[in-house]
C-alpha cells in the first residue's frame, strides 16, 4: 500500500473524483477532521443534491402509491460518462419541473377527493332525511309543526314537547332516491294545527360507525332524554383522503326542540368527529338538493378520472428516468462529500488530497487523472506523488467471487494488519475439510454439492437472492457450500457412508462364517490376507462392535488433526515475526511454544500412530502373543504427569518409554519460564540501552504547506512526526507476557480437547442418519401386499424431507458453526491479531449498493 498526495486544480476536481470513484482504487483521508461538516467548502453543493434526492424520493413514493411500474432502464452513457455542469443543471430543472407538476396534480386530486367525500356524505344524509320525513308524513296522526333546517333551525319555546312517536328506539334503513321522489314530499311539517304548538328542529350528518353508540349515549345523557336519534349504516366504505384505509360510516339525524338543545347537540356531534350537513325542511328543496348533489357527484367523478389519467401519465414519464436520476444524484453527492475531505488552497486555486491505494494501481490512477483533465477541457494536469510515512496503512486483500466468502469468515473475527499473515488463504482448505470431518457422508455431501453447484452455475439468474436478507448468506457463501459438499463426499468415502449405508466397492478384508450363527448367536469375522483399499472396511457396518471401533478411530483422528492444525497456527508466527522484524518472537515465543506443544501433545500423536501401526495380536512361531494388550493412551498421558519416570509393563509401548516421557515433561516445564521471562527481560535491556545512549526515533512525513510567497508553486515541507508508539512500561509488558504464557499453556490442553468435537459431531451425524433410515424408510421396504409401492413412496418422501431439513439443514449449520469456532479460537489465536483496518476505497459501486440496501 502507498500513501499518495494529489494536487488537483479546482476546475478539474469534480471530474477527477468522478473518475477515481468509477475505478474504486483510492481510500481518501479526511484532511479537515477539525472542521465541522457545516463549515466545509462544498457544503452547499451537498445540500443541493440532498434536496434533489428528496424530490426524487417524493416522486418514487408517488409512483409506488399509484401503482406505476418503475423502469429498470439505466442510461449508462449519462450515469457512467463525464457529466458537465450544464448536464446537471438540465437534469435538476427537469426534476423540479416534473415535481412541481406532480405536486399540483396531487394537491388537486386531494382537494377533489375531499369535495367528493363531502358530496357523497351529503347524498347519504339527504336520502336518510327524505326517507324519514316520507315515513312520518305517511303515518296517521303524524306530529306536525317540525320547523327548521340544517343544524336545527327550529323556532319557538324550548319547553315544547318532543315528537310524539311510539317507537323512538327503532333504526331506519336508507331510503332510495326513487322512493324519495315517489313519496309524499308535498306534506310540509306545519300542515296541521298540532304543528303550531310544537317547535322541533333537527341536525343531520355523518359519523364513523364505531362512534354511533357513543354518540347516542352522550346525547341521551346530555339532553336528558329530550331528543330523538335516527341513523342508518352506510353499506359501502367511504374513502377518506386523510386516512389510509376506507372507513365505514353511518348517516344520522337528531331531533330536539329548542335552540339551546340543538346547539348543545351540535357541539357534541362535532366533538366526536361527525360532519354536519345543511338539510332543508322542505321536501321539494330536499329533492332538488339531492338531484343536484347526484349530478355534481357524476361531474366530480369524471374530473377525478381525468386527474388520475394525467397524474399517471406524468408519473410514467418520471419512472422512465427515475433510476438514472437516482444513480447520478447519489454519485454527485458522494463526489462532493469526498471533495469536503480535501484541503482547499484559495491562493493557488487548487485542492490537496491524500489517500491510500495499492502500489500496483498507481499507473491506473495516473491514467484516470489524465482522462479527467481531458474531460474537464483543462490544460493544467493533476499532480500525483507518493509519500513516505510510518503510518499503518489499511489492509487491502484482493479477492474474487470464490475467495470472498472465505475472507469474510476471517474478517468477521478481525481484519489482518498490513503485512500480517492472512488466515483466509488457509481457510479455503481447512474450513471445508474440518466441516467435512463432522459431516462426512457421500450422499449428504452430494446433495449439498448439487445445491451449491446450481447456485454457482445460475448465479446471474439467481442474483436477486443477494437482495433478500434471509437468503443472502446462502448466495454469497455458495462456493463455501460447494467445497464443503465436495469435501464431505471425500470424507464420506473414507467413512464408507452413503445415507448411513455401507458401500462395497472393493472386496472386504473380513469374512463372516457361513456355517455358524443364528438368532441370538454371536459370531466372529475372520481376517483375510488383504485390507480394504480405501477408507473403513464395509464389514464394520454389520458388526456388533462397530460403534466401539468407529469411536476409537474418529477420536484419535480428531486429536491428530487438531494437533496438526494448531501446529500450523504456531508456525505462522514465523513469517509474521520476519515481516515485522521481531526476531525475538521467533527465538523466545515460537520455539518454546512449539517445544511445549510437541513435548506433550506431539508425543500423544506419536503414541497414537504407533498404536495404529502395531499389530497387538501378532503371534510368534510358538503361537504366543508378541505384545500385551493395547495400552490406554489416556491413562498413559495422565500418569505421565502423576508418576513421571515409571510406566507399568501393561502400558509399555516401546523400550525407553519412561525415560523419554521424563525428558519431554522436563522440557515442557523449562519452556514455561522461557516464555514468561526471557522476552520481557530482553526488551527491558534494549530499552535501557536506547535511553542510556540518548537516541530518539522519529520519521518524516512529507506534506504540502499552503504557506509561501504566493509566486511559485506549492511549497513542500517536511514535518517531523513522533512515531505512534506507547511509552515503554516493563510492568505492563510483564503482565501481558504472563497472561499470554498462562493462556497458551492452558489452551494447549483445552484446545486439543476442543478438537474432539470432530469426533462427537461425526458420531451424532452418523447415528441420526441411521435412525432416520431405520424408522422412516426401511420399514416400508419390508412390507408386503398390494399397498407396498404406495408405502415405499410415502416412506421415501418422509425420509427425504427429514434428511434434507434435519441432516443437511440443521446438522450442516451445526457443523458449520463448530468449524467456525475451531478456526477462530483454536487456530487464529496462535498467530493472528486481527487488529487491522479494512481498505475501503471511494467507489460509486459501493455507494449505489449501500443506497439499494437502505
Amino acid at each position: 500500500m502507498s500513501l499518495i498526495q494529489l494536487y488537483i486544480p479546482s476546475d478539474v476536481a469534480r471530474f477527477t473524483v468522478s473518475q477515481l470513484g468509477e475505478m474504486g482504487l483510492v481510500q481518501f483521508r479526511d484532511l479537515n477532521s477539525e472542521v465541522s461538516a457545516f463549515q466545509r467548502s462544498f457544503v452547499n453543493d451537498v445540500r443541493r443534491f440532498d434536496e434533489i434526492e428528496r424530490k426524487l424520493r417524493y416522486l418514487h413514493k408517488q409512483i409506488e402509491a399509484n401503482g406505476v411500474d418503475v423502469y429498470e432502464f439505466l442510461d449508462e452513457e449519462f450515469v457512467g460518462g463525464s457529466r458537465g455542469p450544464r448536464d446537471l443543471d438540465d437534469m435538476e430543472e427537469r426534476i423540479n419541473s416534473q415535481e412541481s407538476r406532480v405536486l399540483k396534480l396531487t394537491a388537486a386530486y386531494k382537494n377533489l377527493q375531499l369535495k367528493h367525500l363531502e358530496l357523497l356524505e351529503n347524498k347519504y344524509v339527504l336520502e336518510e332525511v327524505s326517507s324519514l320525513f316520507t315515513e312520518i308524513s305517511g303515518r296517521q296522526g303524524a306530529p306536525a309543526g317540525i320547523q327548521g333546517a340544517g343544524r336545527g333551525a327550529g323556532r319557538g319555546q324550548d319547553a315544547a314537547p318532543l315528537l310524539a312517536r311510539a317507537d323512538t328506539s327503532s333504526r331506519r334503513s336508507i331510503g332510495s332516491l326513487d322512493a324519495a321522489r315517489a313519496g309524499d314530499l308535498e306534506a310540509d311539517i306545519g300542515m296541521s294545527a298540532m304543528g303550531r304548538d310544537i317547535n322541533v328542529g333537527f341536525i343531520a350528518g355523518v359519523i364513523s360507525r364505531d362512534r354511533i353508540a357513543t354518540l347516542e349515549r352522550v346525547l341521551w345523557r346530555s339532553l336528558r332524554g329530550n331528543m330523538f336519534l335516527n341513523y342508518v349504516d352506510i353499506e359501502e366504505p367511504i374513502s377518506d383522503p386523510n386516512l389510509e384505509e376506507p372507513v365505514y360510516k353511518s348517516a344520522f339525524i337528531v331531533f330536539a326542540h329548542g335552540e339551546s338543545l340543538r346547539a348543545r347537540a351540535t357541539k357534541i356531534t362535532e366533538s366526536l368527529g361527525a360532519t354536519l350537513y345543511q338539510v332543508d325542511s322542505s321536501a321539494e328543496r330536499r329533492q332538488e338538493d339531492l338531484i343536484d348533489t347526484m349530478s355534481r357527484l357524476d361531474d366530480l367523478l369524471h374530473i377525478l378520472m381525468n386527474n388520475n389519467v394525467a397524474r399517471f401519465n406524468e408519473l410514467t414519464s418520471v419512472s422512465e428516468q427515475l433510476n438514472t436520476w437516482f444513480a447520478v444524484v447519489r454519485k454527485e453527492k458522494a463526489i462532493y462529500h469526498t471533495l469536503n475531505l480535501f484541503n482547499y488552497d484559495a491562493n493557488r486555486n487548487c485542492l490537496i488530497a491524500e489517500g491510500w491505494c495499492a502500489t500496483n494501481d498507481i499507473p491506473a490512477i495516473q491514467s484516470a487523472l489524465h482522462l479527467a483533465t481531458e474531460d474537464a477541457g483543462s490544460n493544467v494536469p493533476t499532480v500525483l506523488q507518493e509519500l513516505r510515512t510510518t503510518k499503518e496503512p489499511p489492509t487491502f486483500i484482493r479477492t474474487n467471487k470464490f475467495t470472498d466468502g472465505f475472507q469474510n469468515i476471517v474478517d468477521a473475527y478481525g481484519v489482518p494488519k498490513a503485512g500480517e499473515v492472512n488466515p483466509g488463504l488457509f481457510t479455503c482448505i481447512t474450513f471445508p475439510f474440518l466441516f467435512a470431518l463432522m459431516f462426512g457422508d457421500l450422499g449428504h455431501g452430494f446433495l449439498m454439492t448439487l445445491c451449491a453447484a446450481l447456485l454457482c452455475v445460475y448465479e446471474k439468474r439467481l442474483a436477486w437472492l443477494a437482495k433478500d436478507e434471509s437468503l443472502r448468506m446462502f448466495f454469497t457463501g455458495r462456493y463455501i457450500i460447494l467445497l464443503m459438499g465436495i469435501f464431505s463426499m471425500f470424507t464420506g468415502l473414507l467413512y464408507n457412508d452413503i445415507f448411513s449405508r455401507a458401500m462395497g466397492f472393493f472386496a472386504s478384508g473380513w469374512a463372516w462364517p457361513t456355517d455358524q450363527g443364528g438368532e441370538g448367536v454371536t459370531v466372529e469375522a475372520t481376517k483375510l490376507d488383504h485390507v480394504y483399499p480405501i477408507g473403513i472396511d464395509p464389514a464394520w457396518h454389520h458388526a456388533g462392535n462397530s460403534l466401539l471401533f468407529t469411536n476409537s478411530y474418529k477420536m484419535k483422528m480428531s486429536i491428530v488433526l487438531g494437533v496438526i492444525h494448531m501446529t500450523l497456527g504456531i508456525c505462522l508466527q514465523v513469517p509474521n515475526a520476519l515481516h515485522f522484524k521481531k526476531r525475538i518472537n521467533i527465538l523466545h515465543v515460537f520455539i518454546p511454544q512449539i517445544i511445549f506443544l510437541f513435548s506433550i501433545f506431539g508425543y500423544l500423536v506419536f503414541a497414537i500412530i504407533l498404536k495404529w501401526s502395531t499389530d497387538w495380536y501378532a503371534r510368534d512361531a510358538g503361537g504366543e502373543l508378541t505384545h500385551v494388550s493395547p495400552p490406554s493412551l489416556l491413562n498413559m498421558l495422565i500418569y505421565m504427569f502423576l508418576s513421571p519416570g515409571s510406566v507399568s509393563d501393561d502400558e509399555k509401548m516401546f523400550r525407553g518409554q519412561a525415560a523419554l516421557q521424563t525428558f519431554l515433561l522436563l522440557l515442557a516445564l523449562v519452556c514455561v519460564p522461557w516464555m514468561l521471562l526471557v522476552k520481557p527481560m530482553i526488551l527491558r535491556r534494549e530499552h535501557q540501552k536506547i535511553i542510556s545512549e540518548g537516541y530518539g526515533r522519529i520519521s518524516s512525513h512529507v506534506r504540502v504547506s499552503s504557506e509561501g510567497d504566493g509566486i511559485g508553486g506549492a511549497v513542500v515541507v517536511a514535518e517531523q512526526e513522533e512515531m505512534e508508539e506507547d511509552d515503554f512500561d516493563f510492568a505492563d509488558i510483564m503482565i501481558n507476557q504472563t497472561i499470554h504464557t498462562i493462556e497458551f499453556c492452558l489452551n494447549s490442553i483445552s484446545n486439543t480437547a476442543s478438537y474432539l468435537r470432530l469426533w462427537a459431531l461425526s458420531l451424532a451425524h452418523a447415528q441420526l442418519s441411521e435412525v432416520l433410515w431405520t424408522m422412516t424408510f426401511l420399514p416400508t421396504l419390508k412390507m408386503t401386499g398390494p399397498y407396498q409401492p404406495v408405502a415405499v413412496m410415502c416412506g421415501f418422501a418422509v425420509w427425504f424431507v427429514l434428511t434434507f431439513s434435519i441432516l443437511i439443514g440443521m446438522e450442516g449449520l451445526s457443523a458449520f458453526l463448530h468449524a467456525l469456532r475451531l478456526h477462530w479460537v483454536e487456530f487464529n489465536n496462535k498467530f493472528y491479531d486481527g487488529t487491522g483496518v479494512k481498505f475501503e476505497p471511494f467507489s460509486f459501486k459501493a455507494v449505489l449498493d449501500e443506497a439499494e440496501d437502505q
